[in-house]
């Protein structure tokens, strides 16, 4: 037993999971209404993402390659993984923590850029503020930033990451030619399983970080149930994450019921009892303004 945790069995486990639910998902959507094909998708794709993250700083009990391998291809369609495995890296800058232009993963902007916006385009950044906004709009918000950044290098002429997202497009192709084989248009692939899979995960980021003076009381902890917490990995007891970034998923709920109270103190008790309560808070109220408090 002790050689089945030690090298990733869990995940392992996890990996076929999500893999075989895509398949099936895939292979019998003709018998499925699109009322539950939505949840389903999503559950999967959401899934998936934090497999991928899971093996950005953990899942070492497998070869390099081997873990690669096991979390490329991009079910979600959205973001070539080597890049995001980039880009997260530098959100784990716990000094530059939520800070715009610092932290690849912060919703905050600087007030100078705040002054600079037209009437449409601050309350399209308050609306993705609320949870309603960010489940709605949030990915074509992520997509579109994601997409402006990219065509800049390749409009200054930096093409160093061409070859990525050539590959990317390849494994997107792939993933296409696998749904029309079992009958499933692309677009419908992109409605109902892609856009709804995104914007369930971003679900686990919406109350995650905040601005605050000292990097350990920037990071939440929401105290979930099963459900979504396998979804996310307990990714959503972030404070652990940040502080122990390594630890396998499967051993962050144990510690955290350890040093809960050790935790709390730390994040200046910076805690939500769960995804309801989020909810009942922010659906139509923002989490929080968009201008950075201590810049």
């Amino acid at each position: 037993m002790q050689s089945f945790y030690r090298h990733d069995g869990p995940t392992i486990l996890l990996a076929l999971a999500i893999y075989a639910g895509w398949f099936l998902l895939v292979r019998f959507h003709a018998a499925l209404p699109w009322w539950l094909i939505v949840p389903l998708g999503a559950y999967v794709i959401a899934w998936h993402f934090s497999l991928q993250h899971e093996a950005i700083h953990a899942f070492r009990g497998v070869p390099a390659w081997l873990r690669y391998a096991i979390v490329f291809p991009p079910l979600g369609l959205w973001f070539p993984y080597s890049l995001y495995r980039n880009s997260h890296s530098i959100h784990h800058r716990d000094q530059n923590l939520t800070v715009p232009g610092a932290d690849t993963e912060s919703y905050y902007v600087r007030r100078a850029d705040w002054v600079r916006m037209n009437v449409l385009h601050r309350g399209l950044l308050l609306f993705n503020q609320t949870l309603l906004g960010r489940l709605t709009v949030g990915p074509f918000i992520r997509l579109w930033i994601l997409a402006r950044r990219e065509s800049a290098r390749f409009l200054h002429g930096d093409f160093s990451r061409l070859p990525i997202w050539l590959v990317h497009a390849l494994a997107v192709a792939c993933i296409f030619w696998i749904c029309g084989h079992y009958g499933m248009p692309w677009w419908q692939y992109l409605l109902l399983i892609a856009y709804p899979g995104m914007s369930l995960g971003l679900l686990r980021a919406f109350t995650e970080h905040r601005a605050a003076p000292g990097p350990s009381e920037r990071t939440a902890a929401v105290e979930s149930n099963t459900l979504f917490g396998l979804l996310f990995l307990y990714n959503n007891l972030h404070i652990v994450h940040h502080l122990q970034p390594t630890m396998p998923w499967f051993e962050i709920p144990g510690y955290y019921r350890q040093h809960r109270e050790e935790l709390l103190t730390l994040n200046d008790h910076f805690h939500f009892r769960g995804y309801a309560q989020i909810a009942r808070r922010f659906l139509l109220r923002p989490v929080f303004h968009p201008i950075h408090p201590y810049l």
